[in-house]
């Protein structure tokens, strides 16, 4: 019998192996089942996975969740078949990964690489619709349109180039192109990276009408508003649990003060069974040394039974000290999931005036075609202030205009005299090379920077890996973490939450409340934005 969603306990749980009925594709709920699962890459000395084991249902809304580096893409990979592994994956229907690419070699449809959409097997300036026969031999036309207009896309966007698309446009497209299938598994990878906040809104909303996908994102409110249970890539566990990122988060606080309470009343019990363990063995010792005592009366001491007393004590004292080490490896199993968020450090230079940008009427042009409307705004040092609108309004265009980009313009944009400008860019997938030589050169002091590292959930293996190796999220952690340590009176940061994962996201959004550098950014996160108290400044179309 089909188990209705309201019969789930909203607490932890797993359920027994159901098979795909043959022939009936999704239209049945099936479960995919992952039983001792272990998995590392060619050539490297660490595991992703390890003995891992959890079970999911074909028909959930499931949103996948953890620390960039903890395997995310990995497991979509998995699932799909792209990889080898020790252990059982079982029960998995046809799966198509999120997003698409295309390559010169053979097209394989069930994974690709994350973070874009790579056009390398022709002209750049294909027709949108010759992309899609290219992806989807048997797609139709009514259906795509169908999901384009559940997205809030115009249609006649598949008569246009791709490349002339958007970022946000091309997302949507492809979304509705994945959604027009049929009787499939699908693996959404970070599909909010390209897209504004309007985009992302509407989205969330057409996901939630939809069913049978495992979705990557760090957008909390998103994840929110669009999946039904997670799967939470925990520190030494995996975790599955109906509801939202919200509700699981609740939980898992509630989980991490009961396991810290517990902690610290274990400490307690370990120092005083070290204590008892100390005292048990001096008096154990003390008994002994009297087998070579002096003569009591003219008798010598009997060391047979002393002997005997000595042995008693120091198998009380064996005891002792098997429990205290007991106790201890409780200990240590004790908040190991436990998600702690590091502090960390800023040291924003101070100007000696107030104002540092100021824009009055601000009109940017690429020749003659105009890039953003008139906007007016200004900063004001200690403030964080965020651009907002849509995409391709030209909000990265004017962070690259007060970083010197030179463009022609119309109204006025002041510029502080000797600001210094900390810049996190956009895009830092082209980062590569030692990550100490990336420090190095940015005059970074490199202690430092592996430090940060660190505290943003780096594992020391990653030190050895060249830049290239590592995932979007940690570049751009890497590309943050320079910029922090970079003092400067200005930070400008262009959507730097791209890819970076929710516990991150709270490390940075603790910083910002508790330093208050003065920021101008521009990003389509809600929640963060709301943390960090920035003013929002709207540019229209």
């Amino acid at each position: 019998m089909r188990r209705g969603e309201g019969d789930f306990p909203r607490l932890f749980f797993y359920l027994g192996e159901r098979s795909l009925p043959e022939g009936k594709g999704l239209d049945f709920m099936a479960q995919i089942k992952v039983s001792d699962l272990t998995f590392c890459y060619e050539g490297s000395y660490d595991n992703i996975f390890e003995h891992v084991n959890f079970q999911i249902d074909t028909d959930w809304r499931c949103g996948l969740i953890g620390r960039n580096g903890k395997g995310k893409t990995t497991l979509m990979g998995l699932l799909a078949g792209k990889y080898e592994y020790s252990g059982s994956i079982s029960g998995v229907p046809e799966c198509v990964y999120f997003p698409y690419t295309l390559t010169d070699g053979p097209k394989d449809l069930s994974y690709g690489v994350p973070g874009g959409y790579t056009l390398t097997d022709g002209p750049k300036d294909r027709m949108t619709m010759e992309v899609l026969e290219t992806l989807e031999p048997a797609w139709e036309l009514w259906k795509v349109c169908r999901e384009l207009d559940l997205l809030g896309v115009d249609p006649e966007v598949l008569g246009r180039s791709f490349s002339s698309l958007s970022g946000g446009e091309q997302t949507k497209v492809l979304l509705a192109l994945l959604f027009s299938g049929e009787e499939r598994f699908l693996l959404i990878d970070e599909p909010t990276n390209h897209l504004d906040r309007e985009g992302r809104e509407k989205t969330a909303e057409y996901l939630r009408k939809k069913k049978g996908f495992l979705l990557v994102s760090h957008d909390k409110y998103f994840l929110d508003r669009c999946v039904d249970h997670v799967l939470v890539l925990e520190r030494r566990q995996i975790t599955v649990m109906q509801g939202n990122f919200t509700l699981w988060q609740e939980q898992k606080e509630r989980r991490d003060l009961h396991e810290q309470a517990r902690n610290r009343k274990l400490r307690q019990e370990i120092s005083h069974l070290k204590e008892a363990a100390r005292q048990t063995g001096e008096w154990s010792e003390a008994v002994e040394r009297t087998k070579i005592g002096t003569r009591i009366a003219g008798l010598r001491p009997d060391r047979g039974a002393i002997g005997h007393k000595a042995a008693k004590m120091m198998k009380r004292a064996k005891n002792t000290q098997r429990r205290m080490e007991a106790a201890i490896e409780e200990k240590e199993g004790l908040l190991k999931n436990l998600e702690t968020q590091e502090e960390l450090k800023l040291f924003p230079l101070v100007y000696h005036k107030e104002r540092l940008v100021q824009a009055e009427k601000l009109s940017l042009f690429y020749g003659e075609r105009p890039v953003c409307p008139p906007v007016d705004f200004e900063l004001l040092q200690g403030a964080q202030m965020a651009l907002k609108g849509g995409n391709g309004c030209g909000k990265s265009t004017i962070l690259k205009q007060i970083l010197g980009a030179g463009l022609r313009m119309e109204g006025k944009l002041f510029v502080a005299s000797g600001l210094e400008i900390s810049y996190v860019p956009q895009d830092v997938s082209h980062l590569s090379g030692d990550l100490l030589d990336f420090a190095g050169e940015r005059g970074i002091p490199q202690h430092l920077f592996l430090a940060l590292l660190r505290k943003l959930d780096f594992s020391r293996v990653q030190f050895e890996k060249d830049m290239s190796c590592l995932s979007q999220g940690q570049k751009k952690k890497a590309a943050l973490a320079a910029s922090l340590l970079t003092r400067a009176h200005l930070y400008i940061w262009d959507e730097p939450l791209n890819y970076i994962d929710i516990f991150s996201r709270m490390q940075l959004a603790e910083l910002i409340r508790k330093y208050r550098p003065t920021m101008l950014l521009v990003e389509h996160d809600r929640s963060f934005l709301k943390e960090i108290g920035a003013e929002e400044i709207g540019i229209s179309r």
